[in-house]
């Protein structure tokens, strides 16, 4: 049985490892859900992360096996008042397409509601079709609003806003 709970600092290098796991190089191809045939190099640093969870305005929640290892996590920063922004979710890749990655989404969506936030955005590269096509079965929405990749690459990279209201309808 898969345990959710809030990250601490002291799962700052484990989060470090899975994140790199499941979003890039070799080991990222054996889920479905990856970065590794667009983007190479780190994902994230340590450093990154520890800030992360040491930021009030962010939520850091995680998925342990029941060995203790994390095995799948997702952030939720507190834009404002009104909206949240969902990052990092991801799930060890050889667990992947399991509902691991759906139980997370529905828990940092539960969180936010919890703190009164009543949408939640997030960034998709473009060429993630599929992933993009996995966050619009789950109740999010292309808002075509579009921002650039952080870091130059040739060919350009540009990012995909989604978002989903968090308020019951």
């Amino acid at each position: 049985m898969t345990a959710f709970g809030k990250a601490s600092p002291e799962d700052a290098c484990e989060l470090k490892d899975l994140i790199e796991s499941a979003y890039r190089g070799d080991s990222a191809r054996l889920g479905w859900n990856h970065e590794a045939d667009i983007l190479d190099g780190e994902r994230t640093s340590l450093a990154d992360i520890e800030k992360l969870l040491a930021d009030p305005k962010v939520t850091f929640t995680i998925a342990r096996s029941d060995a203790g290892s994390i095995i799948g996590c997702v952030a939720v920063t507190r834009k404002d008042d009104r909206l949240g922004y969902l990052g990092m979710l991801c799930v060890s890749p050889t667990l992947q397409s399991g509902g691991l990655g759906s139980g997370l989404l529905a828990a940092a969506e539960d969180g936010a509601r919890d703190i009164g936030l009543g949408a939640m955005e997030m960034t998709v590269i473009s060429q993630r079709s599929s992933l993009i096509e996995w966050y619009e079965r789950r109740g999010y929405a292309d808002t075509a609003e579009r921002r650039p990749f952080p870091v130059p690459r040739d060919p350009p990279l540009e990012f995909v806003v989604l978002e989903k209201s968090l308020t019951a309808s």
